[in-house]
């Protein structure tokens, strides 16, 4: 007894999907793969760039120390010189 056509349409309709099936199957795995590789390089770059902000934050912050150190010093200094010049000022006054 021999198979009717719709019986060997369908096995080959089958056999076609399967393959198909099989070989986006296999596409989809090597894409994910190339993801998973792109990200791992994506985060090996923002680690290099958090480095190297944190690198230049340092010095940025020191300076900003000692700009604010200097002006601490300059605001004295000229405290000092106004009292100086007050107590000058007071002893010409009562002389």
């Amino acid at each position: 007894m021999l198979p009717d056509t719709t019986q060997i349409l369908l096995v080959v309709i089958i056999t076609v999907l399967t393959v198909l099936l099989t070989a986006v199957g296999v596409q989809v795995f090597l894409i994910l793969k190339e993801v998973r590789h792109s990200v791992e390089q994506l985060n090996k770059i923002l680690n290099n760039a958090g480095e190297v902000a944190a690198a230049i934050s340092r010095p940025i912050a020191s300076l900003a120390d000692s700009v604010t150190g200097l002006s601490g010093i300059t605001g004295l200094l000229g405290w000092l010189i106004n009292h100086k010049r007050k107590n000058h000022a007071e002893e010409e006054t009562a002389v």
